[in-house]
């Protein structure tokens, strides 16, 4: 008889010297699996998926669409001080926005970037139309109710001052299932987010531990010592689940995605053994 989840995550995670939090629910059961999911960590780059649901929202509401256009600029507000800062392209995963400068683009297109090559002009080119806040407070509606959206990214003053982005793996998971669900967006806004969400180009975690060409709509994150990965697996012939992966303290991020994909194999194995079989 095959272990619990819950026991074979924790039986994984034992050794480790990072510090993991791992939140896993089952669509279809119910079922669930925690591992350090109320504990804080520094939202790097997931805090994308709470900003795409509100422009989402925003296109249901009216309020604007998704081919309403912004223009490309790099200065931006330091919530610390009010100063002006820039972004350097070399930080970014994606430079090609960059050259685009003093160019309108739809709020689509910059999304797609958002999630997909996790543009961080993009993120926060739309965090200042939406704004934080109200990025916040959607996502405590619907149910998340301990993630802190503060900025926008690379606001360095803020940084230093400790004012940062951050969420646990259980608001994280919150989020995934809103959106599987249909509770996050109309049925068409949805369709939107999961579209990008199943864009994403970073595959070295949660991806990597399940078979070729399982269909995950997910979003990374990474800073120094740090890395994330939150996703919604579709598993052929059965419900879907939510499996989010948190990680701080590894310097050598393919140690990290390494782990990220383990437990990912982990609980493909013991909830989708007849949806294919992971023996990367």
């Amino acid at each position: 008889m095959p272990m619990p989840l819950s026991e074979a995550i924790d039986r994984r995670l034992r050794e480790e010297p990072g510090t993991v939090a791992v939140a896993f629910v089952d669509l279809g059961s119910g079922g669930t699996a925690f591992h350090n999911a109320d504990l804080r960590f520094h939202a790097a780059s997931t805090m994308k998926v709470p900003v795409l649901i509100q422009l989402a929202q925003d296109v249901d509401s009216g309020r604007t669409r998704w081919d309403d256009t912004v223009m490309v600029r790099n200065r931006f507000t330091s919530i610390a001080d009010g100063s002006a800062f820039t972004l350097d392209p070399a930080d970014d995963s994606d430079s090609t926005l960059y050259a685009l400068e003093g160019r309108a683009l739809p709020r689509r297109r910059l999304a797609e970037l958002m999630i997909e090559r996790s543009s961080n002009l993009a993120t926060n080119l739309l965090i200042d139309r939406l704004g934080a806040a109200r990025v916040n407070a959607t996502a405590h509606r619907l149910g998340a109710d301990s993630i802190v959206v503060l900025r926008g990214v690379e606001d360095g003053k803020a940084f230093a001052k400790g004012l940062n982005n951050t969420t646990t793996a259980r608001d994280l998971a919150t989020l995934l299932a809103a959106i599987q669900q249909g509770r996050a967006a109309s049925p068409a806004a949805t369709r939107e987010i999961l579209r990008m969400l199943l864009g994403q180009e970073f595959n070295e975690g949660i991806p990597a531990g399940l078979p070729p060409g399982t269909r995950v709509a997910h979003k990374t994150g990474s800073i120094t010592a740090l890395l994330h990965d939150a996703a919604i697996v579709y598993p052929p012939g059965r419900d879907p689940y939510v499996l989010v992966v948190l990680t701080r303290g590894y310097r050598d991020e393919a140690t990290a995605a390494h782990l990220i994909a383990d437990l990912s194999r982990i609980v493909w194995r013991r909830v989708a053994p007849d949806s294919g079989k992971s023996d990367q």
